[in-house]
């Protein structure tokens, strides 16, 4: 079993920041690729952003220079540093990890969600 667990969402007013965290445990080998992505209600969910195995990082268009997605390897633990706040920012953020377990499959997994929601 691997779970992830989010933190750091909340509310905030537009031009504010918030830092979101999502920590993978349980059986892993390994985690590969990290990302987040986010759902607003009546819309689809979308890639925000992804540390992918090796450093490189890739941003949907309406984040870049905005937000930040950062990794601690010994931790296991995906960071998105969120600035300059939109309200259109607002959405469910979801954590998702592939990971190699320690019986060798390799899985996507994905967090509960957390809100951020951006409002003045």
């Amino acid at each position: 079993q691997v779970h992830l667990v989010e933190s750091g969402g909340g509310s905030v007013q537009p031009g504010g920041s918030l830092r979101l965290s999502c920590t993978a445990s349980g059986s892993i080998w390994s985690v590969n690729g990290m990302a987040w992505y986010r759902q607003a209600p009546g819309n689809e969910r979308e890639l925000v952003a992804h540390f992918f195995t090796g450093g490189r990082t890739a941003y949907a268009d309406s984040v870049k220079g905005r937000f930040t997605i950062s990794r601690d390897n010994a931790e296991n633990t995906v960071y998105l540093q969120m600035n300059s706040l939109k309200p259109e920012d607002t959405a469910v953020y979801h954590c998702n990890a592939v990971v190699t377990t320690t019986s060798q499959y390799v899985g996507s997994y994905w967090g509960q969600g957390i809100q951020v929601t951006i409002s003045s």
